[in-house]
């Protein structure tokens, strides 16, 4: 990247400064990829402006370019494992949860979602040789699920300090959709000083579900998810982070009983997570991970349970 800031782009003073970064255009790289469309309206400028804004930021920003397959190979090296503290849903998920990706989890309530969450915020902290990333964790908790006393036990359980185990933990309760999009992008800035090894977003869509009702606002709803998503997925890839997204479910469109096993977002949900886990109840305490999704992994479930010290075989 350039050391040049947005300011020094021709045509952007500071009023079209300010409301680009308010828009969450910080960057030239975010400016370099922008569509002219949507920077003339949040920047309230002309459209041929645009186009010469995003142009010059592409000449001073480095964009990237091809690369063979062994060089992406070395990269992939630096991935990391994150476990869930159950060797089968590790072994489902050909290791653990992985660094540089998006996890999405979804299902009905109560068929631990949110557990594994919080399992995960504390086993990021274990040293790597034993499962874990040695980093801290962000959650942007958009319904107020997070339960600290729910992190000592698990933390207790792992022959963790848990009062250290909560201070590597920082949560922000999200209040609508654009507050959880600031959020993210308020992560990013963050991770550049701090460990960061996990993001957690419960749940993603929650917000823009309530938000966005009605077939003439999904266009807008799933821009913005779509925007939300790849900022996840910039900040697991700069920062070799998990990025676990939890997600609810509706009933499919042509019954009116049976399992609901579709999940809220569409497509641009789908195609942005990089592995997509389904979880349902089972008898007592089990959990059934189905994984439904991966660039590398065969399809498949893994049996869990749901214990006092967390996620268990």
């Amino acid at each position: 990247m350039s050391e040049k800031s947005i300011e020094d782009l021709p045509g952007v003073g500071p009023t079209t400064a300010e409301k680009l970064k308010e828009a969450g255009y910080r960057d030239l790289m975010s400016l370099a990829v922008a569509s002219p469309s949507d920077l003339a309206e949040v920047a309230e400028i002309g459209e041929g402006t645009a186009i010469k804004i995003i142009n010059a930021a592409r000449k001073e920003a480095d964009i990237g370019g091809f690369e063979t397959g062994d060089t992406i190979l070395e990269r992939r090296k630096l991935v990391g494992k994150l476990t869930s503290g159950a060797k089968a849903l590790d072994d489902l998920l050909g290791g653990g949860f992985e660094t540089q990706a998006i996890s999405e989890v979804y299902g009905e309530f109560g068929s631990g979602k949110t557990q594994i969450a919080h399992q995960l915020a504390v086993t990021v902290q274990l040293p790597r040789k034993e499962g874990g990333l040695e980093g801290q964790v962000v959650m942007i908790d958009t319904e107020n699920t997070f339960r600290p006393e729910r992190i000592l036990q698990m933390a207790t359980a792992f022959d963790l300090d848990p009062k250290e185990t909560l201070q590597n933990i920082r949560v922000a309760r999200a209040f609508n959709s654009h507050h959880q999009m600031l959020l993210a992008e308020k992560i990013a800035e963050m991770a550049k000083d701090t460990p960061i090894r996990l993001v957690i977003v419960d749940s993603l869509t929650a917000h823009f579900r309530a938000e966005f009702v009605g077939r003439g606002a999904l266009a807008d709803r799933q821009q913005k998810l779509n925007t939300h998503m790849h900022n996840l997925l910039r900040i697991a890839d700069i920062h070799n982070a998990v990025i676990l997204v939890t997600n609810q479910v509706q009933a499919k469109p042509d019954t009116f009983f049976g399992d609901p096993t579709r999940p809220i977002g569409g497509h641009i949900v789908g195609h942005t997570a990089t592995f997509r886990l389904y979880m349902r109840k089972s008898k007592g305490d089990k959990r059934i991970a189905r994984l439904v999704d991966s660039p590398n992994l065969p399809d498949g479930e893994a049996v869990f349970s749901v214990t006092k010290d967390g996620i268990r075989d």
